[in-house]
C-alpha cells in the first residue's frame, strides 16, 4: 500500500523557502578574520586622528574669530567631556545589541561632526562639532576594543594599543601639512575624514557580528563604575599610570603648539602640529618595539621615560625661547616621554584585558578610556585658565610638567610597591 504524505502542502512549499533564506544568509559577503580586525583598527585610527585634527587649526581660528587661549582650552576639553559622558552612558551597550549597531552609528555621528567643523563660523560650532565627535568617539571605542579582542585576544590587546597613537600622530601632522599646504585650509581636511569615513562604514556592513544580543540595554546605559573582582586589582595598578600619561598627550594637545612655536620663533602651523606628532610616533614605536616584553617591565619604562622626557622639556622650556638648543631639547624630551606614553598606555591594556571575561570587555575597557581621558581633558582645561589668569604660558607649561612628574613617581611607586604580582600573572 502506498503511503501518503500528511505534510501540509504550505508548509511543504514553505521549508524550501526558508532553506533558501537561511542559506542566503550565510552566503553574505562578510569579511574573513584578518580584514575584520584590520577594519576595527583602521578605524579606531581614523576617530583618534580626528580628535587631534582641529589641533593644529586653533591658531588659525584664534585668528578669524579673536578668541582667547581659555577658549582654545574649552574647545580641546569639551571634547574630553563628551567623550567621558559617553563612555559612561554608552560603553557597555555594544555588549547587549552588537558592535556592528553601535559602530554605525558612531560613524554617521563623526560624519555629522565633520560636517559641523567644515560649515563652522565660530566658537559654537566649534563645541557642537567637539560635543559630536567626543559622543560618538566614546560611542565607538569601547565596541572597536572588544571587537578586537573578540577576533583574536592576542592582536587586539596589541592593536587596541597602536592605533590610538598612530591616530593622534598622523592626525596633527597630516593636519598641519594640509592647512600649511593646500587650499581651503579649514575645510578640506575634514572632507577627507569623511570620505574616509564613508568607506568604513561601508566595511562595517560586511563585518561578521562577534557578539550575541542579549537583553539589558537599556539598564547598560546608566552609568556605573562596578568592575569584575577579578580585574580590581590590576585596575587599581594601572589606572595612576594611564591617568599620567594621557595627562601628558593633554598637555602636548592644549599647550604643545603654542610652546613650539614660542620655542622657534615661527607661526607655521606645521611646528604646532608636529609636537603632537613627535609625542605619539614615540608612542607607537614604543607598543611595537614592546610589544613582546613583560607587563610589568613595559608599565615600570612607561613611568621611568615620562619622568625623564618631561624634566628635559621642562629644562628645555625654562632654558629660553627662540633658541634652537632648546627647541632640540624639547622634541627629545617629546619622544622620550612619548616612549612613556606608548609604554604606559599598552602597558596599563594588557595588565587589565586579560582578566576581563568576553561579555564584559566594551564595559571595562569603556572605564580605562574613562581613566584616559580624564587625564586627557581635565588638566589640560585648568591649564588654559592658567595660562590667561596664571604665570602666562611658560610657567603654565612648568607647573603642568611638575604634576605630570608628580603623577608618574606616584605611578611608579604604585607598580614597584603592589604590581608584582599581578605583572606576573598577567604578563
Amino acid at each position: 500500500m502506498r503511503s501518503v504524505s500528511t505534510a501540509h502542502p504550505v508548509a511543504a512549499e514553505a521549508d524550501p523557502v526558508r532553506r533558501a533564506a537561511a542559506h542566503a544568509t550565510t552566503r553574505r559577503p562578510a569579511l574573513g578574520p584578518a580584514a575584520s580586525i584590520g577594519l576595527l583598527a583602521s578605524i579606531l585610527v581614523s576617530l583618534l586622528a580626528a580628535s587631534s585634527t582641529p589641533t593644529p587649526l586653533y591658531a588659525v581660528y584664534q585668528q578669524h574669530w579673536g578668541f582667547s587661549p581659555i577658549t582654545t582650552t574649552v574647545v580641546f576639553g569639551v571634547y574630553a567631556v563628551a567623550v567621558l559622558v559617553s563612555l559612561l552612558v554608552l560603553g557597555k551597550i555594544s555588549d547587549h545589541v552588537g558592535r556592528r549597531p553601535v559602530l554605525l552609528a558612531a560613524l554617521l555621528g563623526q560624519a555629522v561632526a565633520m560636517v559641523v567643523f567644515d560649515l563652522a563660523d565660530g566658537v559654537a560650532a566649534l563645541l557642537a562639532a567637539r560635543v559630536l565627535q567626543g559622543v560618538s568617539t566614546g560611542a565607538a571605542v569601547g565596541a572597536l576594543g572588544a571587537g578586537m579582542l573578540d577576533i583574536d585576544p592576542r592582536r587586539g590587546s596589541f592593536l587596541n594599543s597602536l592605533a590610538p597613537t598612530i591616530g593622534t600622530a598622523a592626525g596633527a601632522l597630516v593636519s598641519a601639512l594640509v592647512v600649511q599646504y593646500l587650499p581651503a585650509p579649514t575645510h578640506l581636511v575634514y572632507l577627507l575624514l569623511l570620505g574616509v569615513l564613508a568607506l568604513q562604514a561601508v566595511g562595517v556592513l560586511a563585518l561578521r557580528e562577534t557578539v550575541r544580543r542579549k537583553p539589558g540595554a537599556l539598564a547598560s546605559l546608566s552609568p556605573e563604575f562596578r568592575l569584575p573582582r577579578s580585574a580590581r586589582g590590576s585596575v587599581a595598578i594601572a589606572a595612576p599610570v594611564l591617568f599620567a600619561v594621557w595627562a601628558l598627550a593633554g598637555l602636548y594637545g592644549a599647550l604643545g603648539p603654542a610652546i613650539t612655536r614660542t620655542l622657534v620663533d615661527s607661526t607655521s602651523v606645521v611646528w604646532g602640529g608636529l609636537s603632537l606628532f613627535v609625542l605619539a610616533a614615540s608612542a607607537s614605536l614604543a607598543v611595537v618595539a614592546l610589544r613582546r616584553t613583560p607587563t610589568r617591565t613595559v608599565m615600570l619604562l612607561g613611568a621611568g621615560s615620562l619622568i625623564a622626557g618631561v624634566v628635559i622639556t621642562l629644562v628645555s622650556i625654562t632654558s629660553g625661547t627662540g633658541g634652537s638648543l632648546s627647541a632640540t631639547g624639547f622634541f627629545v624630551g617629546g619622544a622620550i616621554s612619548g616612549f612613556g606614553f606608548g609604554s604606559g598606555f599598552q602597558g596599563g591594556i594588557r595588565m587589565v584585558m586579560p582578566n576581563v571575561e568576553p561579555h564584559e570587555r566594551s564595559g571595562v575597557l569603556s572605564l580605562l578610556y574613562v581613566v584616559c581621558y580624564l587625564g586627557f581633558g581635565l588638566p589640560a582645561v585648568i591649564a588654559g585658565v592658567l595660562v590667561v589668569h596664571g604665570g602666562g604660558l611658560v610657567r603654565t607649561a612648568d607647573e603642568y610638567g611638575i604634576a605630570l612628574i608628580v603623577l608618574a613617581v606616584a605611578a611608579l611607586a604604585g607598580l614597584l610597591l603592589g604590581g608584582r604580582r599581578t605583572g606576573r600573572t598577567s604578563g
